[in-house]
């Protein structure tokens, strides 16, 4: 979907705060409440917008650990591995990636018994050749909200 920039203004506002109502949307864009209604609708029906969430501190609510985990597999396996993993309720991202692994998993967990857990699990899906932890230090950035 090509996008124009009265598009473009309005995604930028809801990422900087999603609860904007259209009213105010419409007002500091100074345009119509029906226009930002049918341009939002436009944007969900395409699937540019997938839904709408907020940004959550997880450490705060006591996620202390964050790893990127690559993932070495065979690989008519791929797809059914990723799916499994993509389930788990700790994982945020799952990559399908070039490179010397075949998946990179972004995770969070509570503590190093939970991440734990979970490699040994990962490890026991059928095809899953290897894995290779790391965990996060310090956060320094963390936010897939890019300018549109």
């Amino acid at each position: 979907m090509e996008l124009d920039e009265l598009d473009r203004k309005i995604l930028a506002i809801l990422l900087r705060d999603s609860r904007t109502s259209y009213r105010e949307i419409a007002k500091e864009l100074n345009v119509a409440v029906g226009t930002i209604y049918n341009r939002i609708k436009k944007l969900e029906d395409s699937g540019v917008i997938q839904g709408f969430t907020v940004k959550i501190n997880y450490e705060a609510i006591g996620y202390e650990l964050t790893t990127i985990i690559g993932i070495k597999a065979q690989g008519k396996k791929i797809r059914e591995i990723e799916r499994i993993i993509s389930k788990d309720k700790h994982v945020t991202c799952v990559y399908d990636v070039t490179g010397e692994y075949d998946i990179i998993v972004v995770a969070k967990f509570r503590n190093r018994e939970d991440m734990n857990r979970f490699v040994k699990s990962v490890l026991s899906i059928d095809g899953v050749e290897k894995t290779n932890t790391h965990v996060a230090l310090e956060i320094v950035k963390e936010d897939f909200r890019l300018e549109p």
